[in-house]
């Protein structure tokens, strides 16, 4: 005859001691588990952007040995090698690991809450909201008085609120925020041609060789702003980890945990389009980083959703890489956003074909 094992009294605190036991497996970080995998992926990554960093350093039509890279940063060595490796280079650099950064964490953001991998803001009209208000300060004269950062911060957030208020309806959800935001942006896109026709020959030029998305010439003028944004924001979209993990169960299990869901996806939605505003008002609309460095970063890490820090380190990686191999093709000195192109638009032919053999891409 079967036996019924008594269960396990609970302690004081009223939790069973093998539930106590369960919950000390893990650490966790801003209440989150602290997962080996995902830090391990952290730490690789970094090391390796920190390496195509210093190379992209040393690299150019001046070549800077690698052991003279580091003392340069601090202003000691040979004269040439410090202004070269500190005011000519360093700008570059810099503006490309921030850019790829904030484009990746607000791709992560984006694909998380609206739970759709296609999501990333160059796909659903941020993007081109903030290169259209560029473009417009650029072709009608007024971007000397706003400056290109403000003008990309400005039309990003009214990129983000018209997707928002026309997807709204007693409250939004992901797959209509993709929806809308694939029409806002093809709206702005024929706004932008539209400017380019009415502007004058060197008014184009510019604004051309800055749709591309484009590191070169880049000053400490595109690094303050941009760093500015990303030391501010980056650790917020951290801190909003736990809204955004369970915003990626689905909204009716999200309120089910007590998130407060249209208030978290609109700060959430808020964070990410003012990191890719400032993102595209330091560098252009850098192709497709937005949508292929979560995507690789949540591969790395193991996970059902883009990790935000993976994500911006797997970002400062792609730019940094295809801003150095853009240099090393040709004489001409590539856009970065012509081999980030390339490279996400194999992705996004990748995700569909997956998706599709999946059943859920139609």
């Amino acid at each position: 005859m079967a036996t019924l094992t008594p269960a396990a009294p609970p302690a004081a605190d009223g939790v069973p001691a093998k539930l106590r036991r369960t919950r000390r497996i893990r650490p966790a970080l801003l209440g989150l588990p602290v997962r080996p995998r995902l830090v391990a992926a952290c730490l690789v990554v970094a090391l390796a952007a920190a390496a195509v960093f210093c190379v992209s350093l040393s690299y150019g039509d001046f070549p800077v040995p690698p052991a003279d890279v580091l003392p340069a940063l601090w202003r000691q060595g040979a004269r040439g090698t410090v202004f070269i490796v500190h005011e000519v280079r360093l700008p570059r650099a810099l503006t490309g690991l921030l850019v790829g950064a904030a484009f990746a964490a607000s791709g992560a953001i984006l694909q998380t809450i609206t739970r759709n991998p296609l999501a990333a803001p160059d796909m659903i009209g941020i993007n081109a909201g903030a290169t259209t208000a560029v473009v417009a300060g650029i072709v009608l004269g007024f971007g000397d008085t706003l400056g290109t950062p403000a003008l990309g911060l400005i039309g990003g957030l009214l990129g983000a609120l018209a997707v928002y208020l026309l997807a709204w309806r007693r409250g939004s959800t992901g797959f209509r925020i993709v929806l809308v935001g694939i029409g806002v942006s093809w709206m702005c896109t024929s706004a932008t041609d539209y400017l380019l026709t009415r502007a004058k020959l060197h008014q184009a030029q510019e604004a051309v060789g800055w749709l591309v998305g484009n590191l070169n010439g880049r000053g400490w003028e595109s690094v303050r702003p941009v760093g500015l944004a990303l030391a501010v924001l980056l650790p917020a979209a951290l801190l909003l980890t736990g809204w955004l993990r369970d915003l990626q169960l689905g909204d009716d299990v999200a309120r089910g945990l007590g998130t407060p869901v249209q208030f978290a996806r609109g700060l959430l939605l808020l964070v990410g389009v003012a990191l890719v505003s400032f993102a595209t008002a330091a560098a252009g609309p850098v192709l497709f980083v937005s949508l292929a460095a979560p995507q690789i970063a949540q591969r790395l890490a193991g996970l059902a959703a883009p990790p935000v820090l993976l994500s911006a380190l797997t970002g400062t990686l792609l730019v940094t890489g295809s801003d150095l191999l853009a240099r090393q093709v040709t004489d001409l000195d590539l856009p970065v956003g012509v081999v980030t192109g390339a490279v996400g638009a194999g992705l996004l032919l990748w995700l569909l074909v997956r998706s599709h053999r999946a059943g859920s891409g139609g």
